[in-house]
């Protein structure tokens, strides 16, 4: 299960109204609103600083924060909507969403590879190319897996391995249908081009059948 929720403080934002949220900017504040989960909305403020560098950090409408507001019990929450600037693109309002945890949200869950020092065909001097680092699943946000792990130890020189070779955790499923790739083993750079050299030599005399007729 997952160890670590990332904490995202807030705090609470007295008034309402475009004057509010106007004096919060001023104040160096991103307003927002916490709604949902059978409780009243939660107007907040969020610092503009440390938004943006979550923001930054890519993920934001998929990562399941951990709301902390004085005087509020910490909340599971999501991103639905981020308001921006029609002009400079920053953020100038954030909402978010209680989640009890039953609920079911799709979140992007890190890979990790293991056995990568057993596969015959990395011996061989292979590369594991990973594709997907991440996999997006359909979650409980009481539930959340830590990772994903991925055995790759029985792969040989151009094995792909997909969605379908994986165990997933419990009570988790891919969001995307299609049995996508996870990773590949491709051959060493040396070994490819050997092997078009190979393709391309012409064969030996002896080997080239007779085309020829004799007489009788």
């Amino acid at each position: 299960m997952a160890n670590e929720i990332p904490d995202l403080i807030a705090l609470e934002r007295t008034g309402t109204g475009k004057g509010a949220a106007r004096q919060a900017r001023r104040d160096g504040m991103v307003p927002g609103i916490v709604f949902g989960g059978d409780k009243d909305p939660l107007p907040i403020n969020l610092p503009y600083n440390e938004l943006v560098k979550k923001l930054k950090a890519g993920r934001f409408k998929a990562t399941l924060f951990n709301m902390k507001v004085d005087g509020h019990d910490d909340v599971r929450v999501i991103c639905r909507e981020v308001q921006r600037d029609v002009v400079k693109d920053l953020p100038t309002h954030v909402d978010f969403i209680r989640l009890r945890r039953t609920t079911k949200i799709a979140l992007f869950i890190p890979v990790e590879f293991v056995g990568e020092e057993n596969a015959p065909g990395i011996k061989r001097g292979g590369v594991l190319t990973v594709i997907r680092p991440e996999i997006e699943l359909v979650v409980t946000a009481g539930e959340i897996p830590e990772k994903v792990t991925v055995d790759v130890s029985a792969l040989k020189i151009g094995d792909v391995l997909t969605i379908s070779d994986v165990t997933l955790p419990e009570g988790t499923k891919p969001t995307i249908d299609r049995d996508f790739v996870i990773c590949n083993v491709s051959a060493p750079t040396g070994l490819a081009a050997a092997d078009d050299e190979d393709e391309d030599e012409e064969p030996d005399a002896d080997e080239v059948p007779s085309t020829e007729q004799t007489d009788e």
